[in-house]
């Protein structure tokens, strides 16, 4: 039997080193980053998967799985920037930096959990171009909530569909090393 956990604390391991180095390399730079500019961040990491995807190529040496990457950690650094707003300068240390991506990670794997539960695991039978299809549509929604100020009358909000993003870009990395 597979076990989700132990992939996903894998897959969330390999995304948040690549965090944590570009923290090295960048420090928190990301903190002066509006919501909306990190929505549309993860868009364009979207488009480009799914543009992978129809063509069949990439011109650009690098292929899906970084662009998956980006998405989770793209999405952890919204929900951070949800949370505290957005600065003037970097103004966080790297290690604030990263005890807050393990707290909003740790949000988001309990959703996940939750979620897997009452859905069955019904991800597995999903396809990865399934998965991009859904990280577009959550982030259109995420772009309209977002010209309405956050108010929504029966929606989420944004933070919901990041971690939906996050979760789903997950579910695609997993994917794609069973594949590979």
């Amino acid at each position: 039997m597979v076990d989700t956990v132990s992939q996903f604390e894998h897959v969330v391991s390999v995304c948040r080193a690549l965090y944590m180095d570009k923290l090295k390399d960048y420090g928190a730079s990301w903190r002066i980053m509006r919501p909306e500019s990190i929505t549309d961040q993860i868009l364009i990491k979207a488009n480009r998967i799914r543009s992978i995807e129809v063509k069949g190529e990439s011109k650009v040496n690098e292929g899906i799985r970084g662009e998956f990457i980006a998405i989770v950690n793209y999405g952890i650094i919204g929900l951070i920037q949800l949370s505290l707003g957005y600065a003037q300068s970097v103004d966080i240390t790297n290690e604030e930096a990263a005890e807050l991506y393990d707290r909003y990670m740790a949000e988001t794997k309990e959703l996940m959990f939750a979620k897997n539960h009452d859905y069955d695991e019904a991800w597995r039978c999903m396809r990865v171009s399934s998965y991009t299809d859904i990280i577009l549509t959550k982030l259109y929604r995420t772009k309209k909530i977002e010209e309405h100020n956050g108010a929504t009358l029966v929606s989420e909000g944004v933070d919901s569909n990041y971690k939906d993003m996050i979760n789903y870009a997950v579910f695609a990395l997993i994917k794609l090393e069973d594949e590979g």
